[in-house]
């Protein structure tokens, strides 16, 4: 196992090589092993390789590297997580630039049932704040993880919030685990181990620079079903966010502000451009997300289909049995189908009168 993991570290670290190639050269050799195992000449045909980037492939110098790191989880207790193991988000797994490393220590489900990502400005108001209470507050019943970026105003707010609130709380990093950036909130950090848990897909030694914070911000879009934002200046970070949850397929909430306030310029507008609903409270959150249906038994009633399905709508269907509704990243991990298939399929079924679409992507059978 610790050799694997030696492979899993050193293909992250290949030098013009990012998670996408990483993942083409794992698919184009067989496993992680063997991207360093293969001839060169065969690495060469790889679309998107190249004779420079073997060059990267084949030189050995990035398991001295590894080694160092290996060291540092062990010491510790980090787990690191390969996106093609079990205890991957599987959300960020239909995201194609999804990284092919992560770094945790927690003790949190990363696939909780509910995921939400909440984020917002550094210089949150009092009534950001309290908005930002009161909506965790009021989801605590669907106990869903809460997942922020740490940083100064309603991304700390949302950690202390969930930690009130007995809820888990993960807080993604731009840098490794060997720091706390910021550090005047290491308190709450050292808490949400405890309760949550902090990720990052930066190896230690890595300093928090600017130009690392895109990329904490996909994983904050990509592993939750949704993204509220809470307050935001027109060009702020948590927009780069929603953005990046837009293009993830996913929901987006904004909180409206004052017209002429500076921290809610930037919610009016992704709101006036469609690229995020207006909320007002977790209620509408509960109602587009379908997280607000009664939840009755489950009837053991076998329904009769009086259509003739193909083996991937059979396959679709019997995912579908068990729940009364379920989200389409559910479908799509328990089919192993990716999303444009799947979403085709639904399509097709929900024509057929077999299948129902819900609010928040969430499909049921009729």
């Amino acid at each position: 196992m610790l050799e694997s993991l030696k492979y899993k570290i050193a293909l992250s670290l290949i030098p013009n090589i990012g998670d996408v190639l990483a993942k083409r050269l794992v698919a184009y050799c067989g496993s992680v092993e063997g991207v360093f195992k293969e001839k060169r000449a065969t690495l060469e045909k790889i679309p998107g390789i190249g004779t420079i980037n073997v060059a990267g492939i084949v030189n050995l110098d990035v398991f001295e590297r590894v080694e160092q790191e290996i060291r540092f989880i062990e010491k510790n207790n980090i787990q690191p997580i390969f996106y093609l193991d079990k205890e991957y988000p599987k959300r960020l797994t239909h995201c194609e630039d999804s990284p092919v490393m992560l770094y945790f220590k927690g003790d949190a489900d990363l696939n909780a049932k509910k995921v939400i990502s909440i984020v917002g400005t550094r210089e949150a108001t009092d009534y950001g704040r309290s908005l930002c209470e009161k909506l965790i507050k009021d989801l605590a019943p669907l106990e869903p993880l809460i997942v922020s970026g740490l940083a100064y105003g309603i991304d700390i707010c949302a950690h202390k919030a969930a930690l009130d609130n007995d809820l888990k709380t993960i807080g993604v990093f731009a840098h490794g685990l060997d720091k706390i950036y910021p550090a005047a909130h290491r308190p709450v950090a050292e808490k949400m181990i405890e309760q949550g848990g902090l990720l990052t897909d930066f190896m230690s030694k890595t300093q928090p620079n600017p130009e690392y914070f895109p990329s904490r911000n996909r994983i904050v879009a990509g592993m939750a079903d949704c993204t509220i934002v809470i307050e935001s200046k027109v060009g702020g970070g948590s927009l780069i966010t929603a953005d990046i949850a837009n293009s993830y397929n996913r929901d987006v909430f904004a909180f409206p502000g004052r017209v002429g306030d500076s921290t809610s310029e930037g919610c009016n507008a992704i709101i006036k451009q469609n690229k995020a609903a207006l909320i007002q409270s977790a209620t509408d959150v509960m109602y587009v997300m379908g997280w607000n249906e009664v939840k009755n038994k489950k009837q053991n009633v076998q329904k009769q289909l009086f259509v003739e399905l193909k083996p991937e709508e059979e396959l679709l269907v019997s995912a579908l049995k068990n729940n009364e509704s379920t989200n389409i990243d559910d479908i799509c991990f328990a089919t192993k189908m990716p999303m444009s298939k799947v979403s085709s399929l639904l399509l097709t079924l929900e024509f057929s009168g077999i299948v129902r679409s819900l609010p928040g992507k969430m499909y049921k059978l009729n």
